[in-house]
């Protein structure tokens, strides 16, 4: 075993355990924080497969961005109020067997992929090729998660408006 193949089982051990901790947390600002760590995890990953510049880009992009908009709609959001959503214990049964199929059907997967014994092949690229085959070919796809995201912020910020305003009648009254 190579020191490479055992950094990478123990980036894959931090993940799943930064992820674990994220969807189990009841404070929503821990939960991003685990799942920033396991983005960083990830970048991590990416960088020791021979990636780097999908590793910048999931610091920049997902560690980065989104997940201070996160942060800053969870800010916005009442605590209070979310803590009564998340985490219904009729779901967890649900929740848990879906986890439990999700993970037998992986194994199944990798167990009888013929191709999985092999070693992996970097796929290196530059970051100027890499950007042009992006945006030329999937210049559409950008476009559109980059509209999904403005509207879940417009949302979310209805959301918290609404919130607040049944949490305090007073404030809708006229004067």
């Amino acid at each position: 075993m190579t020191f490479q193949t055992i950094l990478f089982y123990l980036l894959a051990a931090l993940i799943l355990w930064a992820t674990g901790l994220a969807i189990t947390r009841r404070n929503l600002v821990h939960a991003v924080v685990y799942l920033v760590l396991s983005f960083f995890g990830s970048a991590l990953l990416f960088y020791l497969l021979g990636a780097p510049l999908l590793a910048a880009l999931e610091v920049i992009i997902y560690a980065g961005a989104i997940m201070v908009l996160f942060l800053f709609i969870i800010m916005m959001l009442s605590g209070e109020a979310l803590r009564e959503k998340f985490h219904p214990r009729r779901q967890w049964l649900p929740a848990g067997c879906m986890g439990l199929l999700f993970g037998a059907v992986g194994i199944l997967m990798v167990l009888h992929d013929p191709a999985a014994s092999s070693p992996l092949m970097p796929a290196v690229a530059s970051p100027a090729r890499f950007g042009q085959h992006l945006f030329q070919r999937h210049w559409l796809a950008i476009e559109i998660v980059s509209l999904l995201l403005l509207v879940a912020l417009i949302g979310a910020l209805l959301i918290a408006r609404r919130g607040g305003r049944r949490q305090n009648p007073a404030a809708e009254e006229p004067a």
